[in-house]
Order: C-alpha cells, then structure tokens, then sequence
C-alpha cells in the first residue's frame, strides 16, 4: 500500500434529512465527518445540508464535493481517487445510510483498494441490519438481492423464484425499492407469495413514524398495509421444504422360499 495516500473514509449519514447527526451517529464518525474538507457523494446538496448540521471544522462554501451517482462514468471514477492520491483524506457519503451498500459508491472503493488506498468504514445506521434484527426472520442465513424488478410480470416471476429460494435454502431474502415504488412491491408481494411465507415492511427506521411488522402473507391479506412514499425494506421467509429421506432403501429379500415339509 502506497504510504504518500490518503485514506477513503465511508461516512453513514441518517436515514432522514429531518434526524440530527447525534441522534444516529456516534462521536468517532461526526469527529471524522468535522476535519475532512473533502467529499465524494450522490448529491452535493444533500451532503452540505448534512454537513451543515454536524458541523465541520471548515467553512461550508469551502469544503470540496464531488459528485458521483448511477449516471457517473465508470471513465471518471479515477479522478475521483486523485485528492486521495495527493495524500488527502476524503469522505465517502451516501444519500442515505452506508455508502457502498446499494450504492454507487461500491464502485469508488473497489477501484481505491485496486489503487492501494487504504479504505475505514465508520459506524452509523443500516437500514438492513436494523430491518433483519427486528424482523424476527432468520439472522443466520440472509441474502440481500437489492431492487427487483418494476414491471408487473417480471416482478411476479422474480419474487416466487426468490421465495422458491427462501424455501430451499432456508434463508431470508432481503429487498429494498424507491419510495415511490414500495406500495408496488408490497401489493405485489401479496398476490404472489405463498400463504404461509413471513413477510416483513420495515418503513422509515430510525425516524419519527418508523414501523416493523412481521406476518405471513395470509396475515397480511386480512389488513394490508398502506406504505405511501416512504423508504422501506421488505424481508421474506419461506416456508421450507420438506426434506427428502436420505437413508438408503433396503432391497427386496428375492431368496427362494424354504421348501415345505410334508406333516402327513
């Protein structure tokens, strides 16, 4: 690793522009965010508006931020790197949560391990874990498998292949869609789903009108939710499959009969 680098630090930031940094993030993480007067993130503006409230140790007009979203070339990521590699250390921030976790981020931190640039994740809130711990699904053996998709039918076919999955591998599945889009998936994961698969909505955590609910999809169908637009993870367990008998069959006895005796 090259010693004249910066180091990439990944900045949570709260899940809601309306929560205090303090609320959700513990001192090391805000001492961080205060020194640095550079900035990669998705928004510029929504990172100064975080960057407002913490607050930093620098004039706000004067903190660089460079932007990088989903619409970013994967030709310019290394510029990116090039305050790092002048030996600043600079933060990596997300519009919301961790960065690099469904992210464009994830790429940035790829290409700085790659570049020998060493790369801290700080402590902060994940709506993932915090969906998962309060879930009651199982903890041990998750997958997180990001957005699926939009259209209807394609979304249908996808969501009974990943409760199929569920089933065979006894794991929970977890999802996540734009705000816009949640009542979608939740109606569609109603109409598909099996009845007795637990199907968890975490909306809005960590703020004001969070709310976690646990239930199987029959449940569920007896008082659906109305979500609005509202961030949301949705978790899923399957019932699981019965197992197959491993034991080896035991081959029919084909010896001939013993003759019969004459009792005349």
């Amino acid at each position: 690793m090259s010693t004249g680098n910066g180091t990439l630090y990944c900045i949570p930031i709260p899940l809601g522009p309306e929560q205090a940094p303090a609320e959700c993030l513990p001192a090391p993480t805000l001492a961080v965010a205060a020194r640095l007067d550079c900035f990669i993130a998705e928004n510029a503006r929504t990172a100064r508006a975080f960057l407002k409230r913490v607050p930093t140790a620098h004039v706000l007009q004067q903190i660089e931020i460079h932007e990088l979203n989903e619409h970013t070339p994967a030709k310019d990521l290394d510029a990116l790197l090039a305050p790092l590699k002048q030996g600043r250390d600079v933060g990596l921030m997300s519009e919301a949560g961790c960065p690099g976790v469904a992210d464009p981020g994830a790429n940035l931190v790829a290409l700085a391990h790659r570049s020998g640039i060493r790369v801290v994740p700080l402590v902060g809130p994940s709506s993932l874990l915090l969906a998962l711990m309060a879930s009651g699904l199982d903890g041990q053996r998750f997958a997180f498998v990001g957005y699926v998709p939009a259209q209807a039918d394609e979304r249908q076919r996808r969501l009974q292949a990943l409760e199929q999955r569920s089933a065979h591998n006894e794991e929970s599945i977890l999802m996540i869609e734009t705000p816009y889009r949640s009542q979608a998936l939740f109606d569609g994961l109603l109409a598909c789903l099996s009845p007795g698969t637990r199907l968890t909505v975490a909306s809005a955590l960590t703020l004001a009108d969070e709310s976690i609910r646990t239930a199987t999809i029959a449940d569920w169908r007896q008082a659906p939710a109305v979500l609005g637009k509202v961030p949301a993870v949705f978790g899923l367990l399957a019932e699981p499959r019965p197992r197959a008998s491993t034991a080896p069959r035991r081959p029919a006895d084909r010896r001939a009969p013993p003759p019969r005796r004459d009792r005349r």
